[in-house]
């Protein structure tokens, strides 16, 4: 009887910008190293219909179990996403501990994989035998801040974004403390106490793969790869992005209309699955992109004063452009093309008239543009996407960012004028010339003998002499 090919547990925290590349990482396991994967989904009481569309469109050899959903009747309204994510995989871990004893009872599973607000798991796969490991879906900077921030915690005593200096992130560019993710700006607060608690536990780890390559932050990475006692060895895994067909409504009508637009000549206008806007700066984006003269694809979210409202509630109404200046929809008809929430995003970054991407940074979205050689202008709004922004900007520049004015405003002369400078002016010559260079290093390091292509290799042959063998 044929011996049962070893096995991989991946536990995503809620959100489908985590569990997306957790998915590709999946694919490669699958494809090039012989394992089986299941996905253990924790259930934070919103819908998983998408998540459950996704998973169950996979091989038969990527399988999925989804806990029970958790309860947060006892947190009050106010409570920060980071402190949410971390209590749905506490509240999970009972379930968690008999969906792993029934995998190991049936298969021989190697490693538990969880991303970055994972890693309470990490004592229930000990329980098992099974080698706890962290996928972090972002940048190799914020990994570097993660295993820094312990000490950095123990050495300032004020909010990080009173320091006089910047803080020296290892191997990165120095970053101002209001810049750090969103979660870390408030000391007191349970998030920042949860991201910490985390980043503690980062040690236990027996590696971290980061969904980043060396040409993209040489940096971060050499600082990470750097021996230090109790440090886990770091693996640039990445890119990992989706890179298949996205099925969705409004997809053949944004890539008919992108099929019929000169090359390189649209300029495509997303915040990721949870950014939104104030009604004020929705109205100077629209305005902005008018004066530009551009085309442009815009997916379009009604305003809002949280910048990731679009998480939590979802917007429905008759007109859905109602909100926007009036007459901007008439006087851009042609040159724009609106898109209500959501669009095939992978499809229009690597369709051949997109020429740039005004993008909320996200690093999903980074990557994307990265793989398809799309310069960007950078929109950070939240978690964090303001230090992916200095990345993409200060330390790579294949990205232009438009300045905010006195009264917290990105102006619609700004918008223009940043919009024409990507598009056709020479700054945006530079950023496209430099995010070429990128894209086509993006694309080595996931070749055969690539280094990312490596990394994982060396990961797989652990998992697959590891003791339970």
């Amino acid at each position: 009887m044929a011996e049962k090919p070893p096995h991989i547990a991946i536990l995503p925290t809620p959100g489908m910008g985590h569990l997306i590349p957790l998915i590709e990482l999946a694919k490669r396991l699958v494809t090039h190293h012989g394992f089986t994967v299941t996905f253990i989904i924790p259930n934070d009481n919103s819908s998983l219909k998408a998540q459950k569309a996704v998973l169950q469109s996979l091989p038969p050899s990527i399988d999925s179990i989804f806990l029970p959903p958790v309860s947060f009747d006892d947190l009050p309204a106010e409570t920060k996403i980071e402190t949410m994510i971390s209590l749905t995989v506490v509240r999970s871990l009972s379930h968690l501990r008999s969906s792993l004893e029934l995998l190991v009872s049936k298969t021989r599973v190697a490693a538990l994989v969880v991303d970055l607000f994972g890693t309470d798991a990490f004592d229930v796969a000990v329980e098992f035998g099974v080698a706890p490991y962290i996928f972090f879906p972002s940048t190799a900077m914020a990994l570097s801040l993660f295993l820094f921030l312990p000490k950095l915690d123990e050495m300032v005593a004020c909010e990080f974004r009173d320091m006089n200096e910047p803080v020296a992130i290892p191997g990165c560019v120095p970053v101002h403390g209001s810049q750090l993710l969103d979660p870390v700006q408030d000391r007191r607060n349970d998030a920042y106490k949860w991201v910490l608690h985390h980043t503690k536990r980062y040690r236990l780890a027996e590696g971290i793969m980061v969904n980043s390559f060396m040409e993209l932050e040489p940096g971060p990475l050499k600082a990470l790869q750097t021996p230090e006692p109790g440090k886990p060895p770091v693996y640039p895994v990445g890119p990992l992005i989706k890179r298949e067909s996205e099925m969705g409504s409004g997809e053949n009508e944004c890539l008919k209309w992108l099929d019929d637009q000169p090359l390189g000549s649209v300029l495509f206008v997303a915040f990721g699955s949870g950014g939104t806007l104030p009604s004020e700066q929705l109205d100077e984006l629209a305005l902005g992109l008018e004066m530009s003269e551009q085309r442009f694809l815009w997916v379009v979210r009604s305003p809002s004063r949280v910048a990731d409202s679009s998480f939590f509630s979802v917007h429905s109404q008759n007109d859905p452009f109602s909100f926007l200046p009036q007459g901007f929809v008439d006087r851009t008809k042609g040159r724009g093309l609106l898109v209500s929430s959501w669009a095939p995003q992978a499809q229009i970054i690597s369709h051949a008239s997109t020429g740039g991407f005004l993008s909320h940074c996200g690093w999903n979205s980074t990557l994307e543009s990265v793989a398809c050689g799309v310069p960007m202008i950078a929109w950070p709004l939240y978690a964090e996407q303001k230090m992916n922004a200095i990345t993409l900007t200060d330390d790579l520049k294949v990205a232009l960012r438009p300045k905010v004015n006195e009264n917290g405003l990105i102006d619609r002369n700004e918008i223009a004028r940043i919009v024409k400078g990507l598009m056709e002016g020479e700054e945006g010559k530079d950023v496209r010339s430099r995010m070429k260079d990128l894209k086509d290093a993006s694309a080595k390091v996931l070749s055969h003998d690539g280094s990312s292509t490596k990394a994982l290799a060396t990961v797989a042959q652990k998992w697959k002499a590891h003791k339970n063998y």
